[in-house]
């Protein structure tokens, strides 16, 4: 690891962090506030999301020798605020709807029936569903504009500079720009953070068929469908060829041991990847 370390492989894994917490954290606000968490318990959930992200990411990059990036489902958290929005179902069911969610993920893999799937899928469609995956990522930046023209399109400058310039500190450079632009313009309020360390909080798991319906189905649909196989065809369309199967398996473990604390769904990053897997990271695959 210690060989094999460089400052740009050090800000991919940096950015890929902070693109996926930050541009997806109010769904899960949002779906912890319509089941009624307290702060602690949607700490806890961050806590949870966090810890089997991390060490998953490292275990299975140590363990397949490829660039496998774990994160959680932006689709899946969707799901849970919109069923939780519906009323009725308690923090103990969603618990237990995760956990359900985890085992048919975890049956997936053990099984080879995901693996079977994407060994039949064209590498043209694999790139395909990468370039509609991040096409609108990329849209909807500018319409950002209206909100914020000097911020947004001072990024793109540095973004269209470092094309040419510096391709392999492209991503690091942006963020430079697009902090001291955010700072002058007074956007950060780090005085009104309260810091302490978090703690997480069993969430003791009940299960019930409304919540395997409403909540665990629909989360096990959209993680392997809008997350996995977009994640799998990202791997395919940068020359990997990934165990699936493992990734898989070992991610939905993973998910089933985090989820009675809050960790509703783990699965292979897609759009956040995508700064990981490309030789602006490391020359080295």
């Amino acid at each position: 690891m210690i060989k094999d370390f460089s400052l740009s492989s050090l800000i991919a894994g940096f950015v890929a962090v902070l693109v996926g917490f930050t541009s997806s954290v109010a769904l899960i606000f949002q779906a912890t506030h319509h089941l009624g968490a307290t702060p602690d318990q949607t700490a806890s959930w961050l806590w949870a999301l966090g810890v089997g992200i991390g060490v998953s990411s490292i275990f299975l990059s140590w363990v397949t020798r490829q660039p496998v990036m774990i994160a959680w489902s932006t689709a899946g958290a969707a799901v849970i605020a919109t069923a939780a929005a519906e009323g009725g179902i308690t923090m103990g069911e969603a618990a237990g709807a995760f956990m359900v969610s985890a085992a048919l993920i975890v049956i997936c893999g053990v099984s080879g029936w995901f693996e079977k799937i994407m060994n039949r899928l064209p590498l043209a469609l694999a790139a395909a569903l990468l370039a509609g995956v991040l096409s609108r990522f990329a849209l909807d930046a500018f319409a950002a504009v209206p909100a914020n023209p000097l911020l947004v399109l001072g990024m793109f400058a540095a973004y269209l500079g470092g094309r040419v310039f510096w391709p392999r500190f492209n991503v690091p450079v942006i963020l430079f720009f697009g902090i001291i632009i955010a700072a002058l313009q007074g956007g950060f309020h780090f005085d009104s953070v309260p810091w302490k360390i978090t703690r997480p909080v069993w969430l003791a798991p009940e299960f019930s068929w409304r919540a395997t319906i409403g909540i665990a189905i629909p989360l096990f649909v959209v993680t392997m469908a809008s997350q996995n196989l977009p994640g799998i065809s990202i791997f395919m369309a940068h020359g990997f060829k990934p165990p699936v199967s493992k990734i898989i398996g070992w991610s939905g473990f993973a998910n089933l041991l985090v989820a009675p604390f809050g960790g509703y769904a783990l699965n292979l990053a897609a759009i956040t990847a995508a700064f990981c897997l490309g030789p602006e990271a490391h020359p080295d695959p």
